[in-house]
């Protein structure tokens, strides 16, 4: 299976459109921001001004998304925690800002686990004159354009498709020469210790929560193995995670963690053999940078809809594992076993069936089989 192509005619910001401005709205964390990118490029294609309303989380990847002219962040009190009350102050902020931005539309992303509703409420009341989402739950006047989870829009669908279906819904169509993929802008440039890699393999150890984890030794003895290979190996992480990059390092491995941008972050993944990666954000980054992906995926929420969006992707973890669509945080099952079960050796035979499949170009063509 050959590299996907990532340059294709997509909006950029700053260039000249034509139609409404839109306010297209994804609050929640960096993966779900990244996952919204096709639908986006679809309302770019039709607007002349897009400003995406983010979250803190997310607003980072909405600044590598094209077709996003500008980006503003809000936190949603039914989103992110905060002690911060809910009040006039909190509301006046929200229609400050969408008053700033005039939009004509908004086009509120979500997924299948939340509502549309809280922020359309709060869009009219902002005076938004027209609004697209998808509720289970009867709407009233809050949307104007609605579609019904289960019935005109399928619950078993990947997320990146399920948001596309919304920004359909409201008049938004990728335009022909867009295949749909992830795209990321990542023109920034690797740190020089793995630019001067010939050669390498990213590990990202950490996820956003401990059930989506892989154990922490099994990562350890990852690298150890590609050290015994002759194969290095970056390991990556966010400043929350310096200790854990840290330990699963060692003296073996590149630690990058908490040093690179988001950017910066792209370009190590674009860079690599393969990723080695939980269900996180940066999963969804590297499946957008057209990086070959070995998922260390934890049924907790259903890979149908949020396994890395790319034909480049082998999944580990027992999908059948009675954690399965629990959206547990910590692991409910003793032992952790849908993912402690996946060995060193079962990731290096995923690996070389990635390598086995490739062109022979870029990065992937100067590697070699790997032996479990």
């Amino acid at each position: 299976m050959s590299r996907p192509e990532h340059t294709r005619a997509v909006p950029t910001s700053g260039s000249a459109r034509s139609g409404p401005r839109v306010l297209v709205v994804r609050l929640d964390s960096f993966g779900d921001v990244l996952v919204a990118g096709p639908a986006v490029r679809a309302v770019a294609a039709g607007a002349s001004h897009v400003t995406m309303l983010c979250g803190p989380q997310g607003s980072p990847a909405a600044e590598l998304l094209p077709g996003v002219d500008r980006v503003r962040v809000w936190a949603a009190p039914w989103v992110t925690e905060t002690a911060r009350p809910i009040d006039d102050a909190l509301l006046g902020e929200f229609r400050a800002l969408v008053t700033e931005e005039q939009p004509d539309e908004a086009v509120v992303l979500t997924s299948f686990h939340q509502s549309p509703l809280p922020v359309a409420l709060l869009l009219r009341l902002a005076g938004v004159p027209r609004v697209s989402g998808a509720s289970v739950d009867h709407p009233g006047s809050l949307l104007d354009v609605r579609l019904r989870p289960g019935e005109d829009l399928p619950e078993d669908i990947p997320e990146p498709e399920r948001a596309l279906r919304i920004a359909e819904a409201a008049g938004f169509a990728l335009p022909p020469v867009d295949d749909g993929r992830l795209v990321v802008r990542h023109d920034a440039v690797a740190p020089p210790e793995v630019a001067a890699l010939d050669r390498y393999v990213v590990v990202h150890p950490g996820a956003s929560v401990p059930a989506r984890s892989w154990p922490e030794g099994h990562h350890r003895a990852l690298v150890a193995a590609y050290a015994e290979r002759g194969v290095p190996v970056v390991v990556t992480g966010s400043p929350g995670e310096r200790d854990l990059t840290a330990a699963v390092a060692g003296d073996t491995a590149v630690d990058l963690g908490g040093r690179t941008s988001p950017a910066e972050l792209a370009a190590v993944l674009a860079g690599a053999e393969v990723v080695v990666v939980g269900n996180t954000g940066p999963a969804h980054l590297a499946a957008a940078v057209g990086a070959r992906i070995v998922s260390l995926f934890s049924p907790v929420v259903p890979a149908v809809k949020w396994a890395p969006y790319t034909p480049q992707v082998e999944l580990l973890g027992d999908q059948s594992a009675a954690c399965r669509l629990s959206r547990a945080r910590e692991c409910p099952v003793p032992g952790h076993p849908c993912l402690s079960g996946v060995r060193v050796k079962d990731v290096l035979a995923a690996h070389g069936r990635l390598l086995a499949g490739g062109d022979g170009s870029g990065p992937v063509g100067r590697g070699t089989a790997l032996r479990g």
